[in-house]
């Protein structure tokens, strides 16, 4: 007797189970409305964030009387050198740091220290950089049609 009930109960728990499964129903999830609206502050910031993670080549910290005009002197000289590079000074106190290139790969930075090391001695640091933005004809090879053009 006590097989058998049990038995009914298994074939009654299976057949309900199988046919719950056919059933379609709604899932509503309800939340603070902040949440939301913090949501899509956070999908704005990214979409118009400027900069990604990087390198650049810091060539100087300068502190002291007269480090500030030094730094402009030295961003100048390395401009007039390196034009297609840009330069940026960043006060840090008690430092006005000099930093150039955008460099997304370390490797690129290293090559490019390299580079200049005799004139500007300096040191790879991570900092925001600005990615350089390629045009299509840059990145797409040419094909076969437009070789013959």
């Amino acid at each position: 007797m006590r097989y058998s009930l049990f038995f009914v109960f298994l074939i009654s728990s299976a057949f309900l189970s199988l046919s719950a499964q056919g059933r379609k129903g709604t899932i509503e999830i309800t939340g603070d409305i902040n949440v939301s609206e913090l949501v899509k502050k956070h999908i704005e910031f990214n979409e118009n964030m400027r900069t990604v993670p990087g390198f650049r080549i810091q060539i100087a910290a300068l502190s002291g009387p007269n480090s500030r005009n030094q730094a402009f002197e030295l961003k100048n000289q390395f401009k007039a050198a390196f034009p297609e590079v840009e330069v940026y000074i960043a006060f840090i106190e008690p430092y006005f740091r000099v930093k150039v290139g955008d460099f997304t790969t370390k490797l690129d930075a290293y090559v490019f220290m390299k580079k200049i090391k005799e004139k500007y001695p300096g040191t790879i640091i991570k900092d925001n950089v600005y990615p350089i933005h390629l045009d299509w004809s840059d990145i797409v090879p040419e094909t076969d049609n437009d070789a013959g053009n």
